[in-house]
């Protein structure tokens, strides 16, 4: 029987035991170190420095953790090493809270002392306020409507964006139904045999019920002012007259169902206390984060460039070179100038805190942090920066990856397969005759085929799969980890599904297709050879008549050059 994932208290715990265990070592080291420094006044300059930085380290790695008497007489040693003049007391202090530490560290160790680590476990509490943010692009509908001619349509264009549909003919079946499995939107008919507005009577019943309001679209085939009100009434989000436009309600559900941001954010933590970085870390993680974390600043910028993160947490004093240092060399390379960067440290004297920030940080945030003040501070900045990203990496019209950015992730992808001997396919997408959808039907309508083939690549891919607008009507997709010949399955099943949905304009309704080529890596070994041969066959596809998909042969040394290809493409 498998065991079920340990919860942030049982992480906490593991961590506070870990550090309990090492810390009389480091406690002994620090001591000896003590002692050598008395041996001449070059000895005493050069360990210093380790010596602050020891009692300052576990003063707030104490705190975070909860050892409140640790963190007091780390405080006692840290500030008796930094008073000047020395005062004469010092020599005889600092032995004295090695021996209190040590004392401390062994009733930690005891029986009694386990029971107050456990204690402690109640003072760190998330705030259930905090989101969890949802990735899965599949949606669970339920749809609940007596008339069959509408429903159909509706369901296959639901289905065809890789949504879980569920169809209700009745409001009692979907009432059980919701009480049984929350879906994430509803799609409610109005009218039923139980009465005019059974259909929003039920919404509102299942409101009162569950005490939150319900994602939902309203159909209806009135449109009037009470209609209106009575959906309002009931806490729907939307409200469709019949007939429907598929495509239409489509969008609405997506809007409605579709988090603000489906990356969560990225941190990197940078800290020589390896518990107090795994501390911190698993707050953010809890609040859906993904974090990195580097125990040594010569590893920041390799780590940086690695893991490309949203907001930087570093630790003020580190030994090699101090936060302020690492925050001026990460600010020296273009790169990285706009990452946000927060000092975390359990410096409180503000002088230096604003001297800190002379290196064009975000903000100073003092230990120990409280997991609800941690969380915030990282969101707000980093929020803003992931914002900033995507306006730069995406197309304005689809939301996808833009030119650059495809070819930029597509090369690193491929990057990585080399080290890991992994084989991808890349797919060039290109909807048919699209310049005369433009002059039949206006550019808006064509504005809407774009961003439903996007939205349909979007939903049916995985959220591993890269996917960009390359340009016009044109797209292309990395699958990763499969063949040529399953890209071209599942390439073929959107084509399949694209070519059944309706488009209007003008009180016309139209369909449309597109056409495709496969090619694979690495039987070709870079991105530009992976496009050049997915356009070749893409061009091929064109030629046979479109509306189908094509696999490169160019591997295949019987293929003819696609260089006589006809180049007429629209």
């Amino acid at each position: 029987m498998s065991s079920s994932a340990p919860t942030l208290h049982e992480k906490l715990n593991h961590l506070r035991h870990r550090f309990i265990e090492q810390l009389p070592a480091r406690l002994q080291q620090t001591a000896d170190k003590w002692q050598q420094s008395h041996l001449s006044l070059e000895a005493e300059s050069r360990l210093a420095p380790e010596l602050h930085r020891f009692f300052h380290s576990l003063k707030g790695t104490g705190r975070s953790l909860g050892f409140e008497r640790i963190a007091m007489l780390a405080n006692q040693g840290e500030e008796a090493l930094k008073t000047s003049p020395t005062p004469p007391t010092l020599n005889s202090l600092i032995p004295q809270l090695f021996q209190q530490l040590a004392e401390e560290i062994k009733y930690l160790q005891s029986q009694q002392g386990q029971q107050t680590v456990l204690a402690s476990l109640n003072s760190i509490e998330l705030s259930s306020a905090i989101a969890q943010p949802r990735s899965k692009r599949q949606r669970l509908i339920y749809l609940c409507d007596d008339e069959p001619d509408q429903v159909s349509q509706l369901l296959h264009h639901l289905r065809c964006f890789g949504h879980e549909v569920v169809h209700f003919e009745d409001t009692e079946s979907f009432f059980n139904a919701v009480i049984t499995r929350r879906p994430d939107a509803i799609i409610m008919d109005v009218q039923f045999p139980q009465g005019n507005t059974a259909g929003t009577e039920t919404l509102t019943s299942l409101n009162k019920l569950t005490g939150e309001r319900l994602p939902s679209i309203v159909l209806s085939s009135y449109g009037d002012f009470y209609s209106r009100l009575s959906a309002v009434r009931a806490g729907c989000n939307g409200y469709f007259t019949k007939p429907i436009k598929p495509l239409d309600l489509m969008l609405a559900i997506d809007e409605l169902t579709t988090p603000l941001d489906e990356e969560p954010l990225r941190v990197l933590v940078v800290d020589d206390e390896p518990e107090a970085a795994a501390y911190h870390s698993l707050i953010l993680e809890e609040a859906g984060m993904i974090v990195q974390q580097v125990n040594h600043p010569a590893d920041a910028l390799a780590a940086l460039d690695r893991f490309s993160p949203d907001l930087l947490l570093i630790d003020v004093y580190m030994p090699v070179c101090s936060g302020e240092e690492l925050a001026t060399i990460i600010r020296q390379q273009s790169a990285h100038i706009g990452l946000p960067i927060i000092y975390l440290s359990s410096e409180t004297d503000s002088q230096k805190q604003l001297s800190a920030m002379t290196a064009g940080v975000e903000a100073f945030i003092t230990k120990p942090v409280t997991p609800d003040e941690l969380v915030s501070a990282v969101q707000l900045r980093a929020e803003r920066l992931h914002l900033l990203r995507s306006l730069m990496t995406q197309d304005s019209m689809t939301g996808l990856y833009n030119h650059s950015t495809t070819t930029d992730m597509i090369g690193k992808a491929l990057a990585h397969a080399y080290r890991e001997g992994s084989q991808h396919a890349m797919a060039m997408l290109d909807i048919d005759h699209f310049k005369t959808v433009n002059d039949t039907h206006g550019h808006l309508a064509g504005d809407q085929v774009i961003i439903t083939l996007a939205r349909l690549l979007k939903t049916r891919l995985r959220v591993s799969d890269i996917i960009g607008r390359y340009g016009g009507e044109e797209f292309v997709v990395l699958l990763k980890g499969i063949t040529a010949e399953r890209a071209a399955e599942l390439i073929d099943e959107l084509r399949h599904d694209f070519e059944l949905v309706d488009f209007h304009a003008g009180g016309e309704r139209f369909r449309c297709t597109f056409s495709a080529g496969i090619s694979s890596f690495p039987n070709q070994p870079s991105t530009e050879a992976l496009r050049l041969s997915a356009d070749q066959a893409l061009y091929l596809a064109k030629r046979q008549g479109r509306n189908q998909v094509v696999i490169s042969k160019e591997h295949d040394p019987n293929h003819r050059s696609a260089a006589q290809r006809d180049t007429g493409k629209q």
